[in-house]
């Protein structure tokens, strides 16, 4: 078996995924860029190509089922297997001022839309990835999450977790339990499943604001697409270490 890991990135366009594609691709991988805008995708591509990373692109909308399975057997033809996969892939929804989505105005639209991206577009890829996975001796599976999705943190008074968002953290919450899920399903195999907050990161994400630049958010992401056999799975992890749920 070829020896070169192959790690698909969605949403690898730019900021957070971009800085994880890089990475990645500086220890070796070779890094599929999963992204819907095919003009970013590509310069992202050439991008990591420039900076001498093997890379190619792959067209990706994660909340479209055709889409998916289509990026998978383009992986399978491109590489015949996929040891990493970071679901990095997500949306806010729409804010109102100061970056509040109130509960009790909430359009329940604008719940689904974030929800189908940011939870059931990650099963969906998650799935299709699955046979390419278990092909690898090391399969990692990395979900990119948030602190706002630590239930414990958001109810606790004392703790400055930011502004309600009645959409997009209850998203984040979502995830981390199916990441469990997961976890708990892979428990007999060689699959470690992780969700990671990047933090505040200074991304088009976050209209640039956050104390953070992309690489630092990327860097506890690469770890756990690069964790020993005998990392942890099931666990949700910021760069100062795990996360209350």
């Amino acid at each position: 078996m070829n020896e070169t890991k192959i790690a698909l990135v969605t949403g690898a366009n730019q900021g957070i995924g971009y800085a994880i594609a890089t990475g990645l691709g500086a220890l070796g991988h070779r890094i599929a860029v999963g992204a819907r805008d095919a003009g970013r995708r590509e310069t992202a591509v050439q991008k990591l190509r420039a900076d001498g990373i093997d890379a190619f692109g792959v067209p990706l909308d994660v909340t479209g089922a055709q889409s998916v399975a289509d990026a998978a057997e383009m992986i399978e033809r491109e590489a015949g297997r996929l040891d990493v996969l970071v679901n990095n892939a997500g949306i806010s929804g729409q804010l109102g001022p100061g970056w509040v989505q109130d509960p009790t105005t909430l359009d329940v639209d604008l719940v689904r839309t974030v929800v189908e991206t940011n939870v059931i577009g990650v099963i969906q890829v998650t799935n299709a990835m699955l046979p390419l996975l278990r092909r690898s001796s090391s399969p990692r599976i990395v979900n990119i999450s948030s602190g706002v999705g630590s239930v414990t943190r958001q109810a606790d008074p004392d703790i400055e977790i930011g502004p309600v968002m009645a959409a997009y953290a209850p998203s984040k919450s979502f995830l981390n339990a199916v990441t469990v899920q997961y976890a708990r399903q892979f428990a007999d195999t060689n699959i470690l499943i992780n969700a990671t907050c990047p933090g505040l990161v200074a991304t088009a994400f976050t209209g640039f604001h956050g104390s953070r630049t992309p690489e630092q958010g990327a860097t506890t992401a690469i770890r756990l697409a690069t964790l020993p056999d005998d990392g942890p799975s099931g666990a949700f992890f910021d760069d100062e270490g795990v996360v209350p749920w």
